[in-house]
């Protein structure tokens, strides 16, 4: 074993806290991107004009068949060639976008399908228009159903960032690579850097679980909703106590 770690690993802390760190930023920065793009391509596919479904249609059925290392090169060397240079964050993140997005925008299509029409039959009632039934009535009830799959994508998008190693962007499996080059230790590195992966895709996968868990189980998350809650509490303790006076009285 002890031949095995000869890779002088605190000379590269830095670059790999650096790098670390870009990782993350194209996590955060495209996912983010792709939920916004996929709930509005999700809300075309739903539209009642046939030439807004048939573009959304177009562009699912494009990226979802397309391997996302060929978006990759399209977007950081294809727009090159065509005179529209980007740098590698910008290149990195809007491939992840517009390729995460298609998925993404089918589950939010069926989470928003799913919904059953009598909520919206409800919320007229109650005078509501066409936003407000969509934003308090719909949404969250999608968002319950589409919070698996989203956040599988999630974790999925955190390791697809590897693949932006063929446009050195700076991120861990492209540290790796410059770290291979220079110690000539390729089992070792990609075997650490792959450690490292497992360790920031197994946390966020816990923690997405606990989530959804507590999204289901009806869990308020906000901090407003949880005041929300003890108030409305409260007042059916003081109700409740209120009715067991006038049966006392009444008795």
């Amino acid at each position: 074993m002890s031949d095995f770690f000869q890779v002088p690993w605190s000379d590269y802390q830095s670059d790999l806290l650096d790098a670390l760190w870009r990782t993350i930023s194209y996590t955060v920065v495209s996912f983010i991107g792709a939920v916004l793009l996929g709930l509005a391509v999700a809300l075309l596919r739903l539209s009642k004009a046939w030439p807004a479904r048939a573009v959304a249609a177009v562009y699912t059925e494009v990226f979802k068949n397309v391997p996302l290392l060929a978006i990759i090169f399209l977007t950081y060397f294809g727009l090159a060639s065509a005179g529209i240079k980007l740098d590698v964050f910008t290149a990195g993140c809007l491939s992840l976008v517009v390729f995460y997005a298609a998925y993404l925008s089918e589950i939010f299509r069926s989470a928003i399908s799913g919904v059953h029409d009598g909520q919206t039959e409800a919320g007229e009632a109650l005078g509501l228009g066409k936003a407000g039934i969509f934003s308090y009535i719909i949404l969250p009830q999608a968002l319950r159903q589409a919070l698996p799959g989203t956040n599988t994508f999630l974790v999925d998008l955190l390791k697809s960032t590897s693949l932006l190693v063929t446009v050195s962007a700076a991120e861990l499996m492209s540290e790796g690579r410059l770290i291979t080059s220079s110690t000539f230790r390729a089992l070792e590195v990609y075997l650490v850097i792959s450690a490292i992966y497992f360790a920031l895709c197994y946390p966020l996968s816990q923690l997405l679980l606990l989530l959804e868990r507590k999204v289901r189980a009806g869990v308020p998350l906000s901090p407003w909703r949880r005041r929300r809650l003890r108030a409305a509490r409260a007042l059916l303790a003081v109700d409740t106590t209120a009715d067991v006076r006038v049966k006392e009285t009444a008795v």
